[in-house]
């Protein structure tokens, strides 16, 4: 079966993994931590922004059943790609809204498709996600993966994740697993 690699940083990856890991095509999504300086970043240092790291998920994909494009549609409708190193009351560059690519295919689709939402005017502000070359990608704690599954009665789960997911099912029912 041949898969692919896409990472995408949308703010505290505890939502990203949730959303990502309900659609068809997704075989394994990681949180982690790309972008920073630090080599072996943990938790407490990416939440304090010593290591410039992004809070990110780095997902395995099969392309012949979700396309990259597809991918880039769920990550924009599930997070706010407007607001610079934020997302809700989560503030920092950790949860800033980037694009780590794996070639150049990646790196275009992702440019076109935030010009694209620039001009559509669907949203209030300008996209600032960034888009880059991946970098090295460090696996967060272990604590850290299937979060959401582990804790969904949790508080930031049930305000935070919760909303993104509901979206999504209502949004684009025909991507998730078992539909």
């Amino acid at each position: 079966m041949n898969t692919a690699k896409a990472t995408f940083a949308g703010g505290c990856f505890w939502c990203t993994e949730a959303v990502f890991r309900q659609l068809q095509g997704v075989t394994a999504v990681i949180p982690g931590y790309i972008d920073g300086h630090l080599a072996d970043p943990d938790y407490e240092s990416v939440c304090r922004g010593d290591s410039g790291h992004a809070e990110a998920i780095e997902l395995h994909y099969q392309p012949d059943t979700i396309s990259y494009a597809t991918l880039l549609q769920v990550f924009f409708m599930t997070h706010d790609p407007t607001t610079l190193n934020r997302q809700g009351h989560d503030v920092g560059t950790q949860y800033r809204s980037a694009i780590y690519t794996h070639d150049d295919s990646q790196q275009q689709q992702a440019l076109a498709f935030i010009q694209q939402l620039d001009t559509s005017g669907d949203y209030p502000a300008a996209i600032v996600t960034e888009v880059k070359p991946a970098s090295h990608f460090y696996p967060a704690e272990v604590y850290h993966h299937d979060y959401y599954a582990r804790n969904q009665s949790a508080g930031y789960c049930q305000v935070v994740i919760a909303p993104k997911l509901h979206k999504l099912y209502r949004s684009a029912p025909a991507l998730l697993k078992n539909s």
